[in-house]
C-alpha cells in the first residue's frame, strides 16, 4: 500500500464518528495523536471483528502517518477497508478524516494500516473464514 493517496475523498467505509473533546487536547492545544490513533484501532477492531466473525486483537500497526492536526470540537471520521485476508488476520486500511468545527471543510488528518489477529474462545489464532456478502470488501 502506498501511504499517500489522494486527499479528496476517503476511501472504506465510514466506521467511527467522534467528537473531540477538550479532555482529548495536549499542551499545544491539539488533539493527542495517542487519541486519534485510539480511534483509528478501535475503528480496525470493529471492521476486523465483522469480517472475521468474532474476536479480534491489534497484531501490528504497519504504518501510521499524521498528516494535518485535529483541533478540539472537530468531528474525527474513521474509515476503514479490508486489504488482505490471512489465515489467521486481517490486514485494515485506516483513514482518520476531520470535519472541522462548525464549517463544511473536511481534511485527511491520519491514516495506517492495522493488523488485526481473530482468536478463538480459548484467546489462540483462529482462521478467518469466508466473508460474509456485506463484508466481503
Amino acid at each position: 500500500m502506498s501511504v499517500s493517496e489522494p486527499d479528496d475523498q476517503p476511501r472504506g467505509d465510514l466506521t467511527i464518528r467522534v467528537q473531540a473533546m477538550p479532555a482529548d487536547m495536549n499542551a499545544a492545544g491539539d488533539v493527542f495523536g495517542g487519541w486519534v490513533m485510539a480511534q483509528m484501532d478501535l475503528a480496525a477492531g470493529i471492521r476486523g471483528a465483522e469480517r472475521a466473525g468474532g474476536r479480534v486483537v491489534t497484531a501490528a500497526v504497519e504504518t501510521l502517518a499524521f498528516r494535518r492536526p485535529v483541533h478540539v470540537g472537530d468531528t474525527l471520521c474513521v474509515y476503514t477497508q479490508v486489504e488482505q485476508v490471512g489465515r489467521t488476520s486481517i490486514r485494515i486500511r485506516a483513514e482518520a478524516w476531520a470535519r472541522r468545527y462548525l464549517k463544511p471543510q473536511r481534511e485527511k488528518v491520519t491514516e495506517g494500516v492495522f493488523v488485526m489477529v481473530h482468536l478463538d474462545e480459548a484467546g489462540r489464532p483462529a482462521a478467518v473464514g469466508e466473508a460474509p456478502p456485506s463484508l466481503a470488501s
